[in-house]
């Protein structure tokens, strides 16, 4: 069977468990068990019959045997009755006289007589002239004896050996079970490969629809090409008829993803031409807003006002540009490759940080060889930057934001920013990379009056507890100043799609007293120059 149209294996199979057995091991089973059940049936019957006709045949030449011994005797006084001509090989013959067994014996196979033992008497005595031939095993074998009274009051027991009719009954269910084996070997050979074929189809259906759900379809544009062969949608059937209703059903979906694409295009377009053309007006607002500021001369509210001003404008700018940029990345724009030093890209972004936010403690693990992917080097600027951002707007002066840069043993390229901060709430966690998000009740800056939780765990290497800042002191004034920039909740969703964009993957782990951001990028084989001015830091 294709690739392509392999189902899943599920998980779980147990032969304790039929229910969880493929319908086409479930089919060769039962129908293996029904020719089993038919077979031992016609066995039993045919055995039955076979005994009961055999019996009938003995019976007849032991009453021919039993005639020729009564006419023996009376032609002949009271000789011995195995010197009656006619006797077959084997035939018994006793006469009992008083209670008393005389002239007992058989012919054995050189037709010569053979004598019975005492307890071979004991059992003629006890058979009854009254009853029809019965199954007596003695010395010689098992025998078929009728006892018969003669008129001058002996009794007559003829015998006949058992020995033929059992071997020929052991004959007959040999050949039953050799026959039986053989055709059940060649009928499950046979219906396996008929069911085997004839659940093809059945094994197409689950391949297509197995293949359906591990496409990704919740976004992006989504290729829904694969329907079932046309053998396998045939209405006429009732394995067609399913086929023929999941295309259809495949059809509709697929018609479904082209509108929602096509919607999701005009909106990703009207974002990126309405985000492009905020960017003229903006941009003269925050002119105009230096101009007014550097030529007029205003009332303390109306220059309040005017800083009010050219911040919502900052802040719109930001997000316009934000926008902007998550449209190109779900447009799928190419990127510009080159080979990005990700521990000098490290040095230069907390170097900026440390500017704008000088009462964090800014520290650097940077390995001694420089760790270099192959990446948008603007791009994972931005994740990095962004990053740090979000450890500087979520935590209070005094908290130690770690940027650290390493290489991982399979390779790949990571970077770690981790703050003992006052964490992200566990509830907010899951949906932290969404767009529009804001953890500002989950992580709260400590200067806005919402302090850490009580029992918070520490990094060994972080101060336990950040200091607060004193109000009306630099600090005081730049964490305001950081509050006061506020959030768009676009920032992790950008540095989630850039990072997919590069192949990679981002995470975050939180608890009280430690946030750790990693991102992992796939691996690149690093330059030949060693050292980085960074490194040890």
């Amino acid at each position: 069977m294709p690739e392509r149209f392999r189902p899943l294996r599920p998980s779980g199979l147990t032969w304790r468990n039929p229910s969880t057995w493929h319908l086409r091991t479930r089919l060769v089973l039962v129908t293996m068990a029904l020719l089993v059940a038919i077979c031992g049936a016609v066995g039993i019957v045919s055995y039955a019959s076979m005994d009961s006709f055999l019996t009938k045949q003995l019976d007849n030449q032991l009453v021919q045997a039993a005639d020729r011994t009564r006419e023996f005797g009376r032609s002949g006084g009271r000789g011995d009755p195995l010197e009656a001509r006619g006797q077959g090989i084997g035939t018994l013959n006793a006469r009992i006289v008083d209670d008393s067994v005389r002239s007992a014996g058989f012919l054995a196979e050189d037709a010569t007589p053979k004598s019975l033992t005492d307890e071979d008497d004991e059992v003629l005595l006890k058979l009854s002239t009254r009853r029809d031939p019965v199954n007596r095993t003695l010395s010689a074998g098992a025998y078929r004896l009728v006892a018969a009274s003669t008129p001058d009051g002996d009794v007559i027991v003829t015998g006949l050996p058992l020995a033929e009719k059992q071997n020929t009954l052991a004959s007959l269910v040999w050949t039953m079970v050799l026959v039986s084996a053989g055709g059940l070997v060649v009928i499950g050979l046979a219906g396996t490969a008929l069911i085997r074929r004839t659940m093809k189809p059945l094994d197409q259906l689950s391949g297509v629809a197995t293949q359906v759900s591990r496409l990704p379809l919740d976004a992006g544009e989504v290729g829904l090409a694969m329907r079932v062969p046309a053998s396998a949608a045939h209405p006429g059937t009732e394995v067609g008829s399913v086929g023929h209703a999941l295309n259809l059903m495949l059809d509709n979906v697929s018609s479904a993803l082209e509108a929602r694409q096509k919607s999701e295009m005009k909106v990703r377009q009207f974002v990126a031409d309405a985000s492009h053309e905020l960017r003229t007006p903006l941009t003269a607002i925050r002119g105009y807003t230096e101009l007014m500021r550097m030529t007029e001369h205003f009332t303390p509210d109306g220059e309040k006002s005017l800083a009010r001003v050219q911040s919502q404008s900052e802040r719109m700018t930001t997000l316009v540009e934000d926008l902007l940029l998550l449209a190109r990345l779900d447009e799928g724009q190419p990127l510009k490759l080159s080979e990005v030093d990700l521990t000098q890209l490290a040095v230069e972004t907390v170097s900026d940080e440390k500017v704008m936010a000088p009462d964090r403690i800014w520290h650097l693990e940077l390995p001694e060889e420089p760790v270099v992917v192959r990446g948008d080097a603007t791009q994972l600027h931005q994740v990095l930057a962004n990053l740090l951002s979000n450890a500087r707007k979520h935590t209070g002066p005094g908290t130690m934001v770690v940027t650290g840069v390493q290489r991982a043993a399979d390779g790949s390229a990571v970077l770690t920013v981790t703050d003992n901060g006052p964490g992200i709430a566990p509830g907010f966690v899951d949906r932290i990379f969404a767009r529009f998000t804001r953890a500002d009740a989950s992580r709260k800056n400590p200067l806005t009056g919402a302090a850490p939780p009580p029992g918070r765990k520490h990094l060994p290497h972080l101060p336990a507890h950040p200091p607060r800042a004193v109000p009306g002191s630099p600090a005081a004034a730049a964490a305001t100043a950081a509050s006061a920039e506020g959030t768009s909740g676009l920032g992790l969703s950008i540095v989630q799609s850039i990072v997919e964009a590069h192949g990679g993957t981002v995470s975050v782990t939180s608890v009280p007293g430690r946030t750790e951001f990693t991102v992992c990028l796939p691996p690149t084989s690093p330059p030949e120059n060693t050292g980085h001015p960074g490194a040890g830091r």
